[in-house]
């Protein structure tokens, strides 16, 4: 795999495990309140589903970076599905929550498997 798609692919991983500590860990916090624009109140209302969320943020994380470590076919494979993965989430959040989604997920991940395709296995 060509090191400019493996630097793509590690990106839109530590994206999502950003995603994962912010939703996780930060939700309550200021930086996670600044960051979802939420009121206190907003976020103890919603902390369970953004828990939920963050979870599944770091399975999209961790299926990318067994795809970086795996060899052949197998991490073609991973790499593939999971940043297919994150770019529907990224498409679906977009339209249901905020366009900006869709630059901040959707987008990188829409780059890095156009690299990752091209590369090929």
């Amino acid at each position: 795999m060509s090191i400019i798609a493996s630097v793509l692919v590690a990106i839109v991983a530590l994206l999502h495990a950003w995603f994962f500590v912010l939703e996780m860990m930060l939700w309550r916090r200021p930086l996670g309140l600044r960051t979802f624009g939420m009121t206190a109140e907003q976020a103890e209302a919603t902390a369970v589903l953004a828990s939920n969320q963050g979870l599944y943020n770091g399975f999209l994380a961790a299926g990318l970076v067994v795809g970086l470590l795996a060899a052949g076919p197998t991490g073609f494979y991973f790499r593939f599905f999971f940043l297919s993965g994150v770019i529907v989430a990224g498409v679906f959040g977009a339209a249901t929550v905020s366009r900006r989604i869709l630059f901040v997920q959707a987008v990188p991940a829409a780059v890095a498997l156009v690299a990752v395709l091209l590369v090929g296995t």
